[in-house]
């Protein structure tokens, strides 16, 4: 008998993962829910076409996830529920997920949230579930091979996570591409990222510390500081690493014209304006980005590295960890959709085979590093990995 997932918003990376659970997770059943009907209708009718050979079950469900009485009814049944929602939602749906003993992941973003979600430990013990937060991207795939690298040494000591979705070209007025959800951006491009430096945790501001980078398939990038991307790794190895650091890559220039953005107003939720008249820029921003920024033709990839040194067995050594994804023209999933969903999707089955204990722990704590990097071949995520 095969699993029951549960995916709380049938969007982007909702159905990506619901197709990773069918192909992959031994599903039975993958329930998708959204607050439009329809949608989670076409996302269950694309599914059928795309998972013919899985024997999986979709079944679409109108879920508002606001409301404690629909999210309750879509957990019904289900084993695990991977919340593809915006990340404010997370720590409530956690909890209504442990009340129906529901193992729970998310996609995260923000690292409060995610602590709000940890708070819960003591209940998802008792409940005899497992909640691992920020199971993405970056967050997400980064950390599990930071995990990776850091168990694979005597004495490790730095860690730099580098990522980036980009659209295959420059295009447009930012060299970019909107490659997922709007406000998911906004909130990585504000406040501040929190590294680990001289073993100590450090909060950087974002859109600062513009460094080079070189990829083999792309050329010249930029990295620069952006909030989430370490999420709870530099409270998890306090006293362990000297140094632990994320920045997200864009193409050259799109940075300085963000800075520009934000320095301009444009990011900001609300402005009152000289005349007394109160505005939110922010708003007009998303609708701009959203139609501006769109650029259906030009197909996106996802750029990821993570390099982690220290010593081994007394000599020094440096693992990295490589990830270079293209929009994939059979299934019609976009780079970002890949490598999200994917990677989160495999936790997901982690948590239905029981391979993750109960309670409320981050993902570096509580998913099997080397057995989750050895399965991800089998999800159609290639990592190169070399050692200097």
């Amino acid at each position: 008998m095969g699993h029951h997932y549960l995916i709380l918003g049938a969007g982007r990376q909702g159905v990506a993962a619901a197709y990773d659970f069918a192909m992959r997770g031994d599903a039975e059943l993958v329930r998708l829910a959204d607050s439009d009907e329809k949608v989670a209708e076409r996302a269950a009718k694309r599914l059928k076409k795309l998972a013919k050979g899985s024997h999986c079950e979709f079944e679409p469900v109108r879920c508002n996830v606001e409301k404690k009485k629909h999210v309750r009814a879509a957990l019904k049944g289900c084993a695990v529920a991977l919340s593809a929602a915006p990340y404010r939602y997370n720590a409530q749906l956690a909890e209504w997920a442990i009340e129906s003993k529901c193992s729970f992941l998310d996609l995260g973003g923000n690292t409060d949230v995610v602590r709000a979600e940890l708070a819960l430990h003591k209940q998802a013990k008792k409940a005899g579930v497992s909640i691992v937060p920020d199971c993405g991207l970056a967050p997400g795939l980064g950390n599990h091979l930071a995990a990776h690298g850091v168990a694979s040494m005597d004495a490790p000591r730095e860690v730099h996570v580098r990522c980036g979705g980009l659209p295959e070209r420059p295009v447009g007025p930012l060299a970019y591409k909107l490659v997922f959800n709007f406000y998911g951006l906004w909130n990585e491009y504000r406040g501040e990222g929190e590294f680990l430096r001289g073993g100590r945790k450090t909060n950087v501001p974002t859109l600062s510390e513009l460094e080079a980078f070189d990829s083999p398939q792309l050329g010249k990038l930029e990295a620069c500081v952006t909030s989430g991307g370490t999420s709870t790794c530099p409270d998890t190895w306090k006293g362990v690493l000297d140094t632990f650091d994320y920045k997200t890559l864009r193409y050259p220039g799109h940075w300085e014209k963000i800075r520009t953005l934000f320095e301009l107003g444009f990011m900001d939720e609300r402005i009152e304006t000289r005349d007394g008249k109160e505005l939110a820029p922010v708003k007009i921003t998303q609708r701009l980005f959203e139609q501006r920024l769109d650029f259906p033709d030009v197909r996106d990839v996802v750029v990821l590295r993570v390099t982690v040194s220290g010593t081994h067995a007394g000599r020094p050594r440096t693992l990295v960890y490589d990830l270079f994804d293209r929009h994939d023209e059979a299934t019609g999933f976009t780079a970002m959709e890949r490598t999200t969903a994917f990677p989160a999707a495999l936790v997901g089955h982690f948590q239905a085979r029981g391979l993750i204990a109960p309670g409320a722990r981050p993902l570096e704590l509580s998913v099997p590093a080397q057995q989750y990097v050895d399965e991800l071949a089998r999800h159609d995520i290639k990592i190169e990995r070399r050692s200097q």
